[in-house]
């Protein structure tokens, strides 16, 4: 078998391309950087500029299935510019896969795209599953509900079509977990806003053994890529505490600050949604990770 994937060098692609390699998947990826570009038997890079809409169509070459990881992150300052940066990053590079197929012979049968939670309302007591169609009010929800409508035009090719709504996540280098644990680790650590917000995380391990689950089952539809067990900020802030060996000592810190320092981009930390994988697991997922203290026992 052989898949295309974009965000091959990214956080969860290398783990993914890993996981590949070890069921015998030859992999080929798509890079903005000539740099990266390999030539291995099982792993071959492609130049693409989605910005121009240039693309290698040999990167196509007895693909049967494509797994869409690209996206700017979203953990820069959210300045107008790079709020067009992190929606195109998403949308054109999807729209490019698929102008590109549309106007020529392939053997592409799947389309596997990276999707978000932030599409569901944040709440403190709601439990949302796949069925939910409320949507939520921010700019994250506008940029997942463009992202998925770039993924469900592929199922106009004829393609079977999946989406991966992911929560955050949890890695020992990269990611959120860094970000998180640092202030713990300087001594200033303390739950953010209320801490009552709910943090439905997954660790890397798992996300990429769900993609790959995805690929090899040929699973179609909306899955969310969650831990089961999510938990609140004040608990993940304790727990990274405790697997840190360190105290907290300061108040939660103060919604209105945090609002001041990021502006817009404060609703990743001061909202959330509770988040269930029931679906996952129904379809024959274990997860790897069921807690969040086996996942920072192992991360940390």
């Amino acid at each position: 078998m052989k898949v295309l994937i974009t965000g091959a060098t990214g956080l969860i692609g290398k783990t993914l391309v890993g996981l590949c390699h070890e069921e015998k998947i030859d992999v080929h990826y798509l890079t903005t950087s000539k740099d990266k570009i390999k030539n291995d038997s099982n792993y071959k890079g492609f130049y693409w500029n989605p910005t121009n809409g240039e693309i290698d169509e040999k990167a196509f070459d007895g693909v049967e299935a494509i797994i869409n990881l690209v996206g700017a992150s979203i953990s820069k300052r959210w300045t107008k510019a790079y709020k067009k940066v992190i929606l195109e990053s998403r949308t054109q590079t999807a729209n490019l896969i698929f102008n590109t197929l549309k106007n020529r012979d392939h053997t592409v049968k799947q389309f596997i795209s990276a999707s978000g939670i932030s599409i569901y309302p944040n709440s403190k007591t709601r439990l949302y599953s796949e069925e939910d169609t409320d949507v939520d009010n921010t700019f994250l929800a506008e940029v997942v509900i463009a992202w998925e409508a770039a993924a469900d035009q592929f199922k106009n090719l004829g393609i079977d079509v999946s989406k991966v709504r992911t929560g955050v996540v949890l890695s020992k280098n990269e990611g959120a977990l860094p970000k998180l644990k640092q202030p713990v680790e300087a001594g200033f650590g303390a739950p953010l806003g209320s801490g009552k917000q709910w943090l439905s995380w997954i660790h890397l391990q798992d996300i990429a053994c769900i993609y790959l689950q995805i690929l090899m089952n040929e699973w179609e539809g909306t899955y969310n890529a969650v831990a089961p067990n999510p938990v609140t900020n004040k608990k993940m802030t304790k727990k990274i505490a405790y697997y840190l060996d360190k105290t907290l000592w300061l108040p939660d810190v103060p919604g209105f600050i945090l609002k001041l320092i990021l502006g817009e981009m404060a609703v990743l930390v001061l909202e959330g949604q509770l988040v269930t994988s029931k679906k996952l697991e129904k379809q024959g997922y274990t997860f790897q990770y069921y807690n969040i203290e086996n996942a920072l026992e192992d991360l940390l």
